[in-house]
């Protein structure tokens, strides 16, 4: 009898399912995407209703043949990618595969991978959705539209190799115009001025000058902090009036993306990028010793609160067994969902409330145990009774100046004994004042004033970009961590202490973007492009309408900036060391230096460095070293030295340059994996400096892994290579360098 045939995303879910349905089914995986558009062109018909031109993905073949194998003896095929609009579009492009070997193909989706979740999804499938896939390919071909036209621009005007994104651009517009805020910030001066004051029972305690002359407190200079000193000194303290309430604070819901990301970003230092790889294998599944393989959280793409009431009666259960009915509030907890998410799905909540983060300890890679105690102990607060609190506020006056002192003591910790109580957001530790009475006279033990300038808007966080993202409507929970990411790896930001700087490059393709294409440079536009595909998945308006209308206004810009772009040139203020004229910043593949105008007559290049006040300054040359030769050069007969590029990686170069110009980069000895590719991994770096191994074909093949390779295959997903990795947690091991394969070899 033929068996059915369920497509997932990872091979990591394929183990999950296969142990809960056994030999029943056969379950493959895609791996991801299986087509898209070409990579070395348009692959749109612009003057055909935009259709595009799909392919299979170069390296993805080898799996397209297994799925096409597997289909021709399967009875029915269950398309069962992530549950999401990417997840609709990679089982339409398998549908579109498979149909002529199998028509027998359908739809299912499970928000969590358990048995329950899959025999459901099993026994309810569904038509692919046809208008959620619309909305993704509107998406794919806007951003390519885009990316494809704007670039060549940029590479014209700017530097060759960069790009330009719908998205991420604006995205990036948002860090440099936080920057240009603070660059313009004038800092006002300002004091402080605090009494530490002690009533007829301690603890002595500190109140806040509010008021002076009834007016809200501004000391602006030192003159007037002295003045007020004068005014206050041998003055009684004298306590005007004394309020106390008790208060409740109720527990935030469960998580979402950007509220994981940002609590991950803000409470564990986690880049979103690392957040969601940790929470995507918690989601397909990991392995916990006797249990096995198993799913841990529900779906971690969604912008919705709202759980299951199995989980809900579930988490009630927990919290009333273990803590005592006191901390279950009197009526279940309920969450509002935003407008305009989704809501396809739950927030992000743990599978099984019942394995608990004491359970997993030492189970899981540190990365994954902080996200699943972060989800854990959210999801089980969220269903929790409020924290009460009795607070206290005083008023003091002395010589017509007020002061005021807040008290707060914890009467009851409610969700606070799961979640928050070790951070001042979610409650902080109690302060208490003294027992205070009206008219009561106290002693002051001292008086401290403290100059203070107005600070200017701080830099954006990974945690306050993502916010500052979704409040504004900019991408979707699923793009989040994507963005943030494309804004470093392009070398348009760079990280200082945990904070967005945009680079001068980023500067740069911020305000000609912003000057030539402000449509597509607004945010309001940009999140109204949202709403539009949002209409398109839910059957409002035609995808070939909508990019009708982008492209009625992008084309004509496109066009204006085709001629009226100027061309990219910053002086640095700095003369050439050789013949004298001015030195001007450039923007190579290796990042940011210093070269001569006079190019090509002086070709005079340099590192440089840069102060506070952004003023230019040549570096210094590192001490030379004695270079080892590894060969003899085939052009010119000369030695050919091992030399280092600026950032990092090694190359091998003739002795005889510049009059032999003979280089090639330095190899790992494997060859590349792909497909019908006759190159070899060779040794590159980053702008930022991190080595990385790519074809030697390269821009052919783009074949690329961040560890030195291995030639040796990988025995669960037939990888023809595996990488050298070192960790905290396995040490020096190798591993699958496809990201949804976790096989190791310790």
């Amino acid at each position: 009898m033929a068996k059915d045939l369920i497509i997932v995303e990872s091979p990591a879910k394929v183990k999950t399912i296969k142990k809960f349905l056994g030999e029943k089914f056969y379950v493959e995986a895609s791996v991801g995407h299986v087509r898209d558009l070409p990579q070395k062109k348009l692959g749109v018909d612009e003057a055909n209703g935009f259709e595009p031109q799909y392919g299979v993905i170069p390296g993805k073949q080898k799996v397209v043949d297994q799925l096409t194998k597997v289909a021709a003896k399967a009875k029915t095929i269950f398309l069962a990618p992530d549950p999401d609009r990417e997840g609709e579009a990679i089982a339409w492009h398998i549908a579109e595969i498979l149909k002529e070997t199998n028509s027998d193909i359908v739809r299912i989706q499970f928000n969590e991978i358990t048995a329950k979740a899959v025999r459901e999804a099993l026994e309810h499938p569904r038509p692919i959705n046809e208008k959620l896939f619309e909305s993704q390919q509107a998406r794919r071909i806007l951003d390519r539209l885009v990316g494809y036209k704007i670039s060549p621009l940029l590479w014209k005007k700017v530097r060759k190799g960069i790009s330009a994104g719908r998205v991420q651009s604006v995205a990036l517009k948002i860090v440099v115009d936080r920057e240009k805020e603070r660059l313009a910030f004038k800092p006002e001066e300002y004091w402080l001025f605090r009494a530490r004051l002690e009533g007829s029972a301690p603890p002595p305690f500190e109140a806040e000058l509010a008021k002076v002359g009834g007016k809200k407190a501004h000391i602006g200079s030192a003159e007037a902090a002295e003045a007020l000193s004068a005014q206050l000194q041998g003055q009684p303290f004298v306590v005007t009036s004394v309020a106390e309430k008790e208060r409740k604070k109720s527990p935030p819901p469960p998580f979402i993306t950007s509220t994981l990301q940002q609590a991950a970003n803000q409470r564990l230092g986690y880049a979103a990028k690392k957040t969601m790889g940790a929470a995507q294998k918690l989601y397909e599944g990991v392995e916990l010793a006797e249990r096995g393989t198993t799913a841990l959280i529900t779906y971690m793409r969604t912008d919705s609160t709202r759980i299951a009431d199995e989980a809900r009666d579930a988490a009630k259960a927990y919290i009333v067994e273990t803590l005592g009915q006191e901390y279950y509030p009197d009526k279940a907890r309920h969450f509002k969902t935003k407008a305009g998410a989704q809501d396809a799905h739950e927030a992000i909540r743990p599978i099984d409330v019942n394995i608990t983060p004491k359970d997993v300890a030492g189970l899981l890679p540190k990365d994954q145990f902080q996200v699943y105690k972060l989800v854990w102990e959210r999801f089980v607060a969220s269903q929790m009774a409020v924290a009460k609190f009795w607070d206290t506020a005083a008023v003091i006056e002395c010589a017509g100046a007020e002061f005021k002192a807040k008290g707060e003591r914890l009467i009851f910790p409610g969700y606070l004994k799961v979640y928050g109580q070790d951070t001042e957001e979610e409650g902080g530790a109690s302060k208490a004042l003294p027992p205070l009475t009206k008219d009561q006279i106290l002693k002051l033990l001292e008086i401290r004033k403290e100059q203070k300038f107005t600070q200017p808007p701080p830099r954006y966080t990974e945690a306050s970009l993502v916010r500052e993202l979704e409040e504004k409507g900019i991408g979707r929970p699923s793009t989040y961590a994507a963005i943030i990411s494309t804004l470093i790896d392009r070398d348009y930001t760079r990280m200082e202490e945990k904070h967005f700087a945009p680079t001068e490059l980023g500067t740069i393709v911020s305000d000609k973007l912003s000057e030539h294409f402000q449509t597509i440079m607004d945010v309001g536009f940009t999140a109204g492009m949202e709403e539009a595909l949002d209409q398109v998945a839910e059957g409002q308006k035609d995808w070939h309408v909508l990019l009708a209308e982008f492209t009625a206004g992008f084309y004509p810009a496109l066009e204006k900036a085709a001629k009226d772009m100027e061309k990219q040139v910053l002086d640095s203020g700095l003369p050439c060391p050789a013949c004298g004229k001015p030195m001007m910043v450039k923007f190579g593949r290796n990042g940011e230096f210093l070269a001569c105008s006079g190019y090509p007559e002086c070709k005079s290049t340099s590192n440089f460095t840069r102060d506070e006040e952004g003023k230019y300054s040549f570096a210094e040359k590192p001490a030379e070293v004695p270079p080892e030769v590894v060969g003899t050069c085939p052009e010119c007969g000369k030695d050919l030295h091992l030399k280092k590029a600026r950032t990092g990686s090694r190359f091998i170069a003739c002795s005889g340059y510049p009059k032999c110009k003979y280089t090639k980069p330095f190899t790992t000895g494997v060859a590349c994996p792909r497909e019908g590719c006759d190159g070899e991994l060779v040794e590159k770096s980053s702008r930022f400096g991190k080595l990385f191994y790519s074809c030697s074909k390269y821009p052919n093949c783009d074949m690329a892994v961040w560890d030195w390779p291995v030639l040796e295959p990988c025995p669960e997903c037939d990888s023809p290579i595996l990488v050298r990795k070192t960790t905290k947690t396995h040490g020096e091991h190798l591993a699958c360098p496809v990201k949804t394969c976790k096989y190791r070899k310790l």
